[in-house]
Order: structure tokens, then C-alpha cells, then sequence
């Protein structure tokens, strides 16, 4: 459920509040900018996604859904519009008609090698998924919880707050302590 403050919000920006559209950026831009970051690992680039989740989202503003939490329904659009941006950032299209000149000016075909990760690559990310499981399997039940629910189920702070019926300050000392944990769990045993 969202909070009557943020549902005011919204209902103004739906009436076209410009002040309300700014409150609103004002109140996320800072943690829709953390988690792009992280995802791109680009500042500028990070910039622009905010930009355009906002975009994306005031655009679509009326099919919000007030039952869920705002601030999961903005997050989930800066996701996968950040998703979107890093499969087309490394989509290459190769034309398969294009031909380039080889030898004794002989033309042939040149064509993307489709198994570009390697067999050691693949090895290193599938062992340092298991050891990043071992240790959230080895964190006490109540961080546990918390941390898979966030991290693996994607869900709000809100509705974890809802699931585990504890408070949302709960919630997030939960899993900020999960994660210091993890850290010193994993500490010496991968590369972040």
C-alpha cells in the first residue's frame, strides 16, 4: 500500500502538476541513480536512464497501481529499461550479405563467432555463483530470508515488511547486516 503522501502526488502529476512531477524526481532521482550506476558502471550513462525512466514512467503514470509500493513499480521500469539499454549496447548486427575483400582481391563472408565466453570464463562465474549461495545459505534464518526476498525475488522493502509481518526499519537493518555479513563471508574468496 502506498503512502497518502505519494498517492497525492501522483494524483496531482496526473492532473499535470509540474511541481508534482518534480517532487516525485526529487524524492527517487538519487536511488534510481545508485542502482543505474551500478548496472552500467557509467555516470553519464546512468543520467540518461534516469532521465528516461522518468520519461517512461510519467508516460504510463495512470496505470500505477496504488495497491503496490511506488517506489517497486519505478524501480522495476529503471530496471528493465537499463536491461533493455545493456542488450542493445552489445547487440552487433552483422550483415550477412556484406563482404570483404580477403586476398588477390577475392571477396568473402565474414560471420560472428556466437561462442564468445569461454570455457574458463564460464567455469569462474559458475563457481563464483556457488560460492555466493553457500554463503547466503550459511547467513542466519532471519537475514536469510530478508536477503532472498530483496535479492533473489525482487521484492520491495515494503513487501517484505508485509510477507515476514515486521517493520519496514526492520527490514532494511536485516538486510544491510545480511550483506555486511556476506561481505566478510566472501571476503578473499571472489573478486567483486
Amino acid at each position: 500500500m502506498q503512502s497518502e503522501e505519494i498517492l497525492d502526488l501522483i494524483n496531482q502529476a496526473l492532473d499535470g502538476n509540474q511541481n508534482a512531477y518534480a517532487a516525485l524526481v526529487k524524492r527517487y532521482q538519487t536511488g534510481l541513480y545508485i542502482m543505474l550506476s551500478k548496472m552500467v558502471n557509467n555516470k553519464l550513462q546512468a543520467e540518461d536512464l534516469v532521465q528516461e525512466t522518468f520519461m517512461k514512467a510519467f508516460k504510463s503514470l495512470a496505470s500505477y497501481n496504488p495497491e503496490h509500493a511506488f517506489s517497486t513499480w519505478l524501480y522495476k521500469i529503471a530496471k528493465n529499461n537499463c536491461i533493455d539499454y545493456i542488450r542493445k549496447k552489445r547487440l552487433q548486427a552483422y550483415s550477412m550479405d556484406a563482404e570483404i575483400e580477403g586476398k588477390d582481391d577475392d571477396f568473402q563472408r565474414d560471420y560472428q563467432d556466437t561462442e564468445a565466453i569461454s570455457p574458463e570464463r564460464e567455469f569462474l562465474q559458475k563457481e563464483r555463483t556457488q560460492i555466493i549461495k553457500i554463503a547466503i545459505d550459511n547467513l542466519p534464518k532471519k537475514y536469510h530470508e530478508a536477503i532472498i526476498l530483496r535479492h533473489q525475488e525482487d521484492k520491495s522493502y515494503e513487501e517484505i515488511a508485509e510477507l515476514l509481518r515486521i517493520p519496514v526499519g526492520t527490514v532494511k537493518a536485516r538486510i544491510f547486516r545480511a550483506r555486511e555479513m556476506l561481505k566478510v563471508s566472501l571476503k578473499g574468496k571472489i573478486i567483486f
